[in-house]
């Protein structure tokens, strides 16, 4: 009886140990206000995009909700406004699977907002489609839309400068593959529908966030923006939520206990948008609020050039 004790103690407490530890992990620590200031929330509706925004705003930025979903980006409006205390948020649409609605979100913010010091680009889905303009739906979502975004208001972000851009990626990435034959030809990453298929496209797309984010934080060299991309942990949100019900069900336990909750999977983010002295590490990938180093294909200098330059003729920019 004693030894069957002993081990229940022991089981019990490395699930606190790993949950307070890993699961719990690190907290942003900045105490910066941003009053004056201008933020951008790409699929801040939900998930770690809603409370990143909720805290953004408490620290008294202008917040700008960018949502696909109007319904759900004005539920998640007076939500926001009223955790945070501020008036200061607003919802603009923004569909990412639309090339031509990145350049309306674009153009209206340029026209209708001076400022613009930190842009966050965390919306993601993990679903297998097509976009309205026939790319692959997490290529054209997860990457090619925030691509676009970030060109189109990258001189707004330089005349505000010092600014910053957070490119929300996953750990998932170290799986990931970037295939350029698959995108010339088809305009995605991948074709498979299957589980499998899908979680390996998902992969692909996040490694295309840290190339991108590689690449950029190149080009951004000598002016007052810098780029960050992270890992937000393992999250317990809705980017499932287009998965089966019964699947949804089974993995309910099991993401609430091993996964963040939501305050908990933003404070990288948080970190990389708001911590003062990491200009130095412009273009570098974080996770649990701590620099970390990248595997060779992520940071390899010709396949981030060849995205870079097959997503400006992907959606017209050159």
């Amino acid at each position: 009886m004693s030894v069957v004790l002993l081990v229940i103690g022991v089981v019990i407490g490395a699930a606190y140990i790993y949950h307070r530890i890993v699961v719990k992990g690190e907290r942003c620590t900045s105490q910066t206000k941003l009053h004056g200031k201008t933020v951008i929330v790409t699929g801040s509706n939900t998930g770690i995009g809603k409370t990143t925004a909720i805290d953004l705003a408490r620290r008294g930025a202008r917040v700008i909700l960018a949502c696909r979903c109007k319904q759900r980006g004005v539920a998640a409006l007076e939500e926001i406004k009223r955790e945070s205390g501020s008036s200061q948020v607003v919802f603009m649409q923004l569909d990412l699977g639309s090339l031509k609605s990145v350049r309306s979100f674009a153009e209206a913010f340029l026209k209708s907002e001076p400022r613009l010091d930190i842009l966050i680009n965390n919306a993601g889905i993990c679903l297998q489609g097509q976009t309205e303009d026939g790319f692959g739906l997490m290529f054209g979502v997860n990457h090619l839309g925030h691509f676009l975004l970030t060109n189109l208001l990258l001189n707004r972000l330089k005349e505000c400068g010092p600014s910053r851009i957070i490119n929300v990626s996953s750990m998932a990435h170290n799986f990931g593959k970037v295939d350029f034959d698959c995108l010339n030809t088809h305009k995605a990453l991948g074709l498979g529908t299957s589980f499998v298929h899908v979680l390996q496209i998902y992969c692909d797309s996040k490694l295309c966030n840290v190339l991108f984010n590689h690449e950029l934080a190149k080009r951004l060299q000598g002016t007052k923006v810098t780029c960050y991309a992270l890992h937000p942990g393992a999250i317990s949100s809705e980017l499932g939520r287009n998965t089966s019900l019964f699947l949804q069900i089974v993995l309910k336990p099991i993401t609430t206990f091993f996964f963040k909750n939501t305050i908990q999977g933003c404070q990288t983010t948080l970190h990389c948008a708001l911590q003062e002295g990491l200009e130095p590490l412009s273009g570098r990938y974080f996770s649990n609020c701590t620099v970390r180093d990248l595997f060779a294909k992520a940071k390899d200098d010709a396949a981030a050039k060849k995205l870079w330059e097959v997503s400006e003729r992907l959606c017209g920019l050159v």
